[in-house]
């Protein structure tokens, strides 16, 4: 029965549609929030970088490592930086974002 009444203010609209309405743009943030977790970010930008990093450090020419006192500086850098990437990744995989959790109110119906 309370589903029928209109939703005061907005004619047409029973109590029910404005319930749908809300968990519709509650899936909507739960989805965005994912999309822009910072662990996908800063993963996918490690990966990225560690990948040109590491190019630089294979095609290093011995001069290149002459000047790095005879350490491959890019070689290692790159190498740690597709690791932690990798981990951020792996991390956002295994421990995905939670749902958040619907609001509980108590009702407002009066009992009986």
């Amino acid at each position: 029965m309370s589903d029928h009444h209109e939703y005061p203010g907005h004619p047409g609209y029973s109590e029910r549609d404005v319930q749908l309405e809300v968990t519709e743009l509650e899936h909507q943030s739960t989805t965005a929030a994912r999309i822009f977790d910072l662990r996908r970010i800063i993963g996918g930008l490690f990966v990225v970088y560690g990948i040109i990093v590491t190019i630089a450090g294979i095609t290093a020419s011995d001069a290149e490592i002459a000047k790095a006192q005879g350490v491959n500086i890019n070689l290692w850098t790159g190498i740690g930086m597709l690791l932690l990437g990798l981990f951020f990744l792996a991390w956002l995989k295994l421990r995905p974002t939670p749902p958040p959790l619907p609001d509980t109110e108590p009702d407002d119906k009066p009992a009986g």
